[in-house]
């Protein structure tokens, strides 16, 4: 008998895939085959997933419905009988696919006025009282009537494997831009959200010269997008003469699975509420995570070799792209002071 098949409609931004990753462990507890449709930028995510069975990329583009690109995909899917499908965007067109291939079960938050085509809608929660993403995606898998409140336990934590070639791709990577150094830390300064949640650039600079001082054979990464590698490049601006040679931007220069392999081998990660924030918790490496205008209690890395720098004024979080009081000094008030000795605590508590 052949296995129960789940398809799971995959979230657009990285950091939301890496949270969604519990939801399709508690899936998997029914011993079904689960396949992901995700867009390019965040399918090495899942593919990092030991529990997902096959990954299927569609380049979907934001405010775009691509009915064509849709009804494509939806055909091939439909030869592959899926059972049963879990819709995380709230978006009303990403439940196009799901109900073009038949998929009869039908699992998502209402969304946008998409209620009366699901199976299963769960009321979408009140933005005030928000839980967490983590909780948000699991509850989709939770029975209504269990009582199950520990959603955040050891055994839901988000946890990535990353494969023996990128492994050594990544190593090529790391000997080319790094030779001389022995071991290495990574910086992720940006946020794809927007400048209310990065840290200054100046900040960065300071604190990788507070590190290169005390770390004699320690390099940086700098790591994200091509458009990060501005915000890059005005880090480095900021750095001592004596220590440019062992810090590089590798913003844009490499793909993410090539980052997620360099993340896995760094000895400690600094960045934003961002993607690579959640990628450095699935990774369990030790790590500072900086809060401006997002929330933590929302959106936390998920590993208990993480600290959290957020001030929590009055003002924040105020959820915004850019800092509607001009100051942002929910960021500028993190010192690097402070970032490096929180980062050391959490070096000297990896051992």
């Amino acid at each position: 008998m052949s296995k129960h098949r789940v398809l799971i409609i995959a979230p657009n931004w990285i950091g939301d895939a890496v949270m969604s990753l519990p939801l399709i462990k508690k899936i998997k507890e029914s011993d079904c085959q689960i396949d992901v449709l995700a867009t390019p930028w965040v399918t090495p995510v899942y593919e990092a997933c030991e529990d997902v069975n096959q990954v299927i990329s569609g380049n979907f583009l934001h405010g775009k419905l691509q009915i064509a690109l849709r009804w494509k995909i939806s055909q091939l899917l439909k030869k592959s009988g899926y059972n049963s499908c879990y819709i995380l965007p709230n978006s009303w067109k990403s439940l196009i696919i799901p109900l073009l291939a038949g998929i009869s079960k039908k699992v998502a938050y209402e969304g946008e006025s998409r209620k009366f085509f699901l199976s299963q809608a769960l009321p979408n929660p009140d933005k005030t009282s928000r839980p967490s993403m983590v909780g948000h995606y699991l509850s989709l898998a939770l029975d209504k009537s269990s009582d199950d409140t520990d959603i955040l336990s050891d055994q839901f934590i988000p946890h990535l494997t990353i494969k023996s070639d990128v492994l050594k791709a990544s190593s090529q990577v790391l000997a080319n831009y790094l030779p001389k150094c022995s071991h290495f830390f990574i910086f992720a300064p940006g946020a794809e959200f927007g400048p209310a949640k990065q840290w200054p650039s100046s900040h960065f600079g300071n604190e990788a010269n507070l590190l290169l001082d005390q770390y004699k054979d320690f390099g940086i990464l700098i790591l994200g997008s091509k458009k990060d590698s501005s915000i890059a490049d005005k880090i480095l601006y900021c750095v001592k003469p004596q220590h440019l040679s062992r810090i590089q931007n590798l913003c844009g220069k490499i793909p993410l699975i090539e980052a997620m392999g360099l993340l896995s081998m760094a000895k400690g990660l600094i960045s934003n509420d961002s993607g690579m924030m959640h990628i450095g918790a699935a990774l369990q490496i030790p790590q500072v995570a900086i809060f401006g205008s997002s929330d933590p209690s929302h959106t936390p890395p998920l590993s208990k070799k993480a600290a959290i720098m957020y001030l929590g004024l009055d003002c924040s979080p105020c959820h915004q792209r850019k800092c509607p009081l001009g100051h942002t000094n929910c960021l500028v008030q993190i010192s690097p002071d402070s970032v490096f000795k929180q980062f050391n605590i959490a070096l000297a508590t990896e051992g």
